[in-house]
């Protein structure tokens, strides 16, 4: 019996552990932010204190803060958009169509979403100095468009290929279009791909720093991942300043996750396993 019921305690054990060894550091960056300058810098840990919110004037009294955060709400919504957009397309031709390279085309789009980002950064910005793209917004939006692009197409690929082809035939038998089924019959079910796919592609462009620091000099075209760096200074770093930052920069991705958590994670294991 004991055993028995040892078997059944200690996987919530570990988890419950495993779960704390993740949230500590979440916990201490918001904690953090709510910290006078010397409970933060004491070599021993300050876990009770009087809450402040001076660090979030500062981090929110830094120029342009409201220029950084509308230039990364537009980059992040029209990257995902875009992405959707064209994976959708994309994903259906792999997944209804025979066609000569289709395989290839297949292995074209898991290739690049294996490939590392990093190693084009001096292509990009060296073609982005020729045509005269650099320091702006439209810029950044192409590139995490296309660094978005191969999974999204996999994984809503995963879910055309999932939803019977006797569905679309039987709406194209009763006069739809092929259109006109696709969007009738297949795209209403394709809701927990969707959602999965933009909330990759959300915390992707929302958090992508590389690209942003190379290609966009001008304070007036950056985004927020550029705007945490702005703490640090020849004094050294605002480190009440940074937590407070780095929590306005992180909690809307978290609560968007948590609110869709169910859908995200059903999307991203049957977008990749069916099909």
């Amino acid at each position: 019996m004991r055993a028995k019921r040892f078997g059944q305690i200690w996987p919530n054990v570990v988890a419950l552990l495993l779960s704390a060894v993740f949230i500590f550091p979440v916990y201490w960056m918001l904690a953090s932010s709510f910290k006078e300058r010397g409970d933060i810098l004491t070599k021993d840990p300050v876990f009770f204190f009087v809450p402040t919110f001076e660090n979030y004037s500062r981090a929110m009294g830094v120029d342009l803060f409201w220029t950084y955060v509308v230039n990364s709400l537009v980059v992040t919504l029209g990257a995902v958009a875009l992405a959707l957009l064209v994976a959708l397309a994309a994903g259906f031709a792999i997944a209804r169509m025979q066609f000569r390279g289709r395989r290839a085309m297949v292995l074209v789009v898991m290739m690049a979403q294996m490939a590392p980002w990093e190693v084009l950064i001096i292509v990009m910005y060296l073609n982005a100095r020729d045509l005269e793209m650099l320091n702006s917004i439209f810029t950044l939006m192409l590139i995490y468009f296309v660094m978005a692009l191969p999974f999204t197409i996999w994984t809503l690929r995963g879910f055309i290929a999932a939803v019977p082809k006797e569905l679309e035939e039987a709406a194209m038998i009763d006069g739809c279009t092929r259109t006109q089924a696709f969007f009738r019959v297949i795209f209403p079910l394709l809701a927990p791909g969707l959602m999965a796919t933009s909330i990759f592609g959300f915390i992707m462009a929302w958090n992508e720093f590389a690209m942003v620091l190379v290609l966009n000099k001008s304070p007036e075209a950056s985004t927020l991942p550029l705007w945490l760096a702005s703490f640090q200074t020849q004094f050294g770093n605002d480190w009440g300043a940074t937590m407070a930052a780095s929590t306005l920069v992180t909690l809307p991705v978290l609560i968007l996750f948590l609110i869709l958590q169910r859908r995200v994670t059903g999307g991203m294991s049957a977008g990749a396993v069916k099909g």
